[in-house]
């Protein structure tokens, strides 16, 4: 749970009602203390605590710990898309919303015939990425030691704790998607995901 979106939203509550810290403990049974900690986003509250401060605010205590319909959905228009252009014709698209808190991505790439952007590190281990070649042909060296070649309507599941290489060694441009589920990011001043 994001302590800091509770407190805030614990803080709007609080000031949409037109009430004090101090009306909000005396109404709910929490301490002013515990409260403004809570609302700072610097304790985390035990569930008795939440349902008293819920009662105090006169909502249901889901209200508080679940996340509004706006955090829920998040749309990225195609315009909104981030597009990087490597060197070599390289180029990748990704096509996920940011979502604070949810290290996924899902990225378009295109490689131009020829083209091997080189080595990308490890994540930590607990990672997850899916590749999913569309058109043309690709070849993954995983930790410098096995290579696979995958081909138009191909597919490969991966733990993302390997090095990879990507290669397009045919005459026609390849494009593949990656998801990827990380556990971190990759190392500062490194390239994001493949």
């Amino acid at each position: 749970m994001d302590l800091g979106a509770l407190g805030q939203r614990i803080q709007r509550l609080r000031r949409e009602r037109s009430l004090t810290l101090q009306e909000l403990a005396e109404q709910s049974g929490v301490s002013v203390s515990m409260l403004s900690a809570v609302e700072r986003g610097g304790k985390a509250p035990t569930v008795v605590v939440l349902d008293r401060i819920a009662g105090g605010l006169g909502v249901r205590l889901a209200v508080l710990v679940s996340e509004p319909e706006a955090e829920r959905v998040i749309v990225r228009r195609a315009a909104e898309q981030d597009v990087v252009d490597e060197p070599g014709g390289w180029q990748r698209t990704i096509l996920t919303p940011v979502v604070p808190g949810v290290n996924f991505e899902w990225i378009r790439s295109t490689l131009p015939p020829g083209c091997t952007p080189g080595s990308y590190p490890a994540y930590a281990p607990g990672s997850h990425e899916f590749i999913f070649v569309e058109s043309g042909s690709v070849e993954l060296t995983i930790d410098g030691e096995r290579t696979v070649a995958l081909g138009e309507g191909d597919s490969i599941y991966l733990a993302a704790d390997v090095t990879l290489e990507y290669a397009n060694r045919s005459a026609e441009p390849c494009t593949y998607y990656v998801a990827a589920l990380i556990m971190r990011p990759r190392d500062a001043g490194t390239r994001f995901t493949t």
